[in-house]
């Protein structure tokens, strides 16, 4: 995206909010102020559409709550669990209710305040003073609205089911009454969005540009989209509900994701990943742009997540309490298994050594993970409580008797250490361009290798997964049949670890034993002679209950359109 400044969103809101005044005071005067000033030239509709950019995902699991910008939806995962004092903010162990959502609260609301704002711009364009002076440009910018509802469209369904498919904004007039489409036709509609889109955006962009959406950002979402209607989770041999607003029942629904993959593929010349030689270079990919990345929510060196709140960035966030951090989300050791070894084996075959967690692990795991001993801004974390304290042999400073907010130290024995930039201060530091990543190459690789794998085709599933898995430095997978969809499942978990993908990878392959399960841990201790030890333990548990695949319809919009039908269970 174009260096916008601040200012022009602040005009914008600006603008807003008077117009809400004048809609009390005259109503023309309203209608000819936004029309004349807001679609008058294509500048002030370029400014409009860079406002709906805000609809993207990004640091903020919630940017709306003071907590909710400050960490993701990898807490509500297999990967990893909210830290401070075990809160169970996504309400994943008391339950969900459609009259307390937790830290979900307001994301419905939020989405459809988008698709409205969409809406109206749809409405509005094709007649408009910039669409006769520029059409070139607006048409391009239409296709961008068109991507961003369209991506609006699929976080809805993902997580709520089907919705109601509204295409232009409702007026004063209109029945607010709507009852939710199927599933099938909520993604029939994206599919359709995402294919005018892409076919009016451009393949790339120049680097002042980094952040707006491409032929290629349009092609992804159609192929994650299509990539999930596919799984297990909407067949509806297995879906937890028969109701056509989970279910997806087309024949050729692994033809269509694979063929959804493919188009991006064929694109990008099926070009290898981009090639590191150590886990420091693999997690400096996701510290700036690089031509991986098919789309990203990009940053500049001013103003950050929340404002100028830099502590809403992840280095804050998620570093160990010892170094300043507030370590929000720690991942589970359950997860931190899924990390091969360097020749390839799991953990669970004989060169894992138990008494010995975090020797010989693969490369990921030293970009993504932070373990006892770790090597980290200068220093090795140390979890680790004394058995006997002492000047030789203290508590370890990310320990709960360690440095900073002791109620910070990690309940599991592992932080995040992938999006860290370590050359910038813990606290405020801001390293320029740092993209959030929403879409990229290697998920790509991967869709097509899982489509590939449903259609039998496993050595072209092999050969996608490889292109992924040897990049980081494994031996090639030769895996067949069942073992090879499982080699696919754990190559997900590991190389798109932490990226909003593990909430919805594990509920659309109805993997229960990583839904509902023992959230567990280790705990250090530090003899007296200085040497270590272990014990692995419960943290917390987090039970399962089949309404969990979707969240509900917050019960305020139920009662204000009863033909909304509430999610089941709820």
């Amino acid at each position: 995206m174009k260096k916008i400044k601040l200012s022009y969103i602040l005009i914008l809101f600006a603008m807003l909010a008077f117009n809400s005044c004048e809609d009390v005071l005259e109503t023309e005067a309203k209608d000819a102020f936004a029309e004349d000033l807001i679609y008058s030239n294509p500048d002030q509709v370029e400014r409009l559409v860079f406002t709906a950019y805000n609809s993207t995902e990004s640091w903020s699991f919630n940017r709306f709550q003071w907590w909710g910008r400050r960490f993701n939806i990898e807490g509500a995962s297999f990967e990893a669990k909210f830290n401070f004092k075990d809160l169970d903010q996504y309400r994943m162990r008391g339950g969900l209710t459609p009259s307390n959502l937790g830290m979900w609260g307001g994301k419905w609301g939020n989405y459809w305040d988008y698709v409205r704002l969409t809406n109206e711009f749809l409405d509005r364009i094709d007649d408009s003073p910039a669409m006769a002076e520029n059409p070139d440009k607006v048409n391009v910018l239409k296709a961008e609205m068109k991507f961003l509802r369209a991506n609006l469209y699929a976080k809805l369904v993902n997580l709520h089911g089907g919705v109601p498919i509204m295409e232009n904004a409702l007026g004063l007039d209109d029945d607010f009454n709507l009852p939710r489409d199927s599933y099938e036709a909520c993604v029939d509609f994206i599919v359709s969005e995402l294919d005018e889109a892409a076919a009016m955006l451009p393949e790339t962009r120049p680097d002042d540009e980094f952040g707006r959406a491409t032929k290629l950002s349009a092609l992804a979402v159609k192929s994650r989209i299509l990539l999930y209607a596919a799984s297990k989770l909407h067949d509806p041999a297995y879906a937890p509900s028969s109701d056509a607003l989970y279910t997806y029942s087309k024949a050729t629904k692994w033809q269509d994701a694979s063929d959804a993959a493919k188009a991006v593929i064929d694109l990008v010349g099926a070009r290898d990943l981009i090639a590191v030689a150590d886990a420091d270079a693999y997690q400096k990919l996701f510290l700036s742009p690089n031509q991986d990345i098919l789309f990203a929510r990009p940053y500049g060196s001013q103003y950050y997540e929340f404002g100028t709140d830099a502590n809403s960035l992840w280095d804050q966030t998620q570093s160990p309490n010892g170094y300043g951090g507030w370590a929000l989300s720690s991942p589970s050791h359950n997860y931190a298994l899924q990390y091969n070894m360097t020749d390839g084996t799991t953990t669970s075959e004989g060169t894992f050594d138990a008494a010995n967690p975090n020797a010989n692990r693969e490369m990921r795991y030293y970009a993504n993970l932070l373990f006892q001993g770790a090597d980290f801004r200068g220093r090795p974390v140390d979890y680790a409580l004394a058995q006997n304290p002492s000047p030789e042999t203290p508590h370890g400073l990310d320990s709960p008797q360690g440095g900073g907010n002791t109620l910070h130290s990690s309940k599991t024995g592992y932080n995040i250490r992938k999006f860290q930039d370590e050359s910038v201060a813990v606290s405020g530091g801001i390293s320029p361009n740092r993209p959030f990543i929403l879409y990229r190459l290697a998920e790509i690789y991967l869709n097509y290798a899982e489509a590939q794998y449903h259609l039998g085709n496993e050595d072209e599933a092999r050969t996608f997964l490889n292109k992924v898995s040897t990049r980081a430095l494994q031996p090639e997978i030769t895996a067949e049949g069942a073992d090879l969809y499982e080699a696919i499942k754990r190559e997900r978990r590991v190389e798109l670890a932490f990226e909003m993908h593990n909430y919805y990878d594990e509920r659309r392959w109805m993997e229960e034993d990583h839904l509902g399960f023992d959230v567990r841990g280790l705990t250090w201790t530090k003899k007296a002679d200085g040497s270590l030890v272990f014990e692995e333990y419960t943290v917390v548990t987090r039970p399962w209950w089949d309404k969990h695949y979707y969240l509900p319809i917050p019960a305020s919009e139920v009662e204000k359109a009863p033909a909304m039908a509430q999610n089941y269970d709820y």
